[in-house]
């Protein structure tokens, strides 16, 4: 593995906070990125993502499948409360992308989010390839609520699962691999973000900004002039083929945004009712 990739990664405490409880890990010798969204208050949710991130790290770089490096992560956190370091109850989300010259996998547990931009002839698709481990989504996708209500829903903060969450003694890591190909972007992010701006923002930034930097730099300004109520963390990891150079002279075209279902993991009915008592339980800060 070799370290030649393009990437950037910003975080920033944002305008109403005083801490930092998110955590980002750029590991490109590795290909491996992560970003962390710690819960628990100060001195609590900023350790429980730096020891994820800190154990990700450890387990991906002897070779261990990613969603295993997770559970470790998880089980680290709980370990780290029951030993008073950080605060019992303590969690965090976790987003990861472990990637080759070839494909990319994709790992999360938590509302930290992922997504997939394509650039094209008509400017680019986005496209959210994680869900969201959270009531919002299981109302959603077992038909309780439409798409639209999801964002202004009172629960919307519920989440299902986090590292670090007791009653879980294994949590469930969703996975996903997908081949690069040219003039593909993926964005890793915090909630911070994502509550911030909405798909078509985030595309219209991607869309204008060719350079990587600058595209993590003018997606970070929007969320703080959007008001920057949480913590704010994002990646962003450029494929590793060559681009297309037809299109390198776009600055605006046609947006598309959603989600491919190809690229959700749907939350099986059976189980909703269990998940959604826990999810009463935690509410990501």
């Amino acid at each position: 593995m070799t370290d030649d990739y393009h990437a950037y990664s910003l975080s920033d405490p944002g305008l109403k906070r005083n801490n930092n409880e998110d955590c980002y890990l750029s590991a490109p010798s590795l290909g491996l990125w992560a970003v962390a969204d710690g819960m628990g208050g100060h001195d609590a949710g900023e350790v429980a993502s730096a020891i994820a991130i800190k154990v990700l790290h450890e387990h991906a770089a002897q070779h261990r499948p990613l969603e295993d490096a997770i559970q470790l992560a998880h089980d680290a956190v709980i370990e780290a409360a029951t030993m008073g370091l950080g605060a019992e109850g303590m969690g965090s989300t976790i987003v990861a992308v472990l990637s080759t010259a070839e494909e990319w996998q994709m790992a999360w547990v938590g509302d930290s989010r992922a997504y997939l931009w394509t650039s094209d002839s008509e400017g680019g698709h986005l496209q959210q390839v994680s869900a969201d481990h959270s009531y919002v989504q299981m109302l959603y996708q077992s038909g309780a609520i439409d798409a639209e209500d999801m964002e202004q829903h009172p629960d919307k903060h519920v989440i299902t699962q986090c590292l670090g969450m007791t009653q879980l003694p294994h949590v469930d890591v969703d996975t996903i691999n997908q081949a690069w190909e040219p003039n593909q972007t993926l964005l890793l992010c915090s909630d911070g973000l994502s509550d911030e701006l909405n798909d078509d923002v985030i595309a219209s930034i991607l869309c204008k900004y060719k350079d990587t930097a600058a595209a993590a730099q003018a997606l970070m300004q929007a969320a703080l002039d959007s008001g920057g109520r949480d913590n704010i963390t994002l990646q962003l990891i450029e494929s590793p083929l060559e681009k297309v150079d037809s299109l390198a002279s776009y600055t605006t075209g046609k947006l598309q945004t959603g989600s491919s279902s190809a690229l959700m993991f749907p939350i099986a009915l059976a189980g909703l009712i269990t998940v959604a008592v826990v999810a009463l339980l935690w509410i990501a800060l």
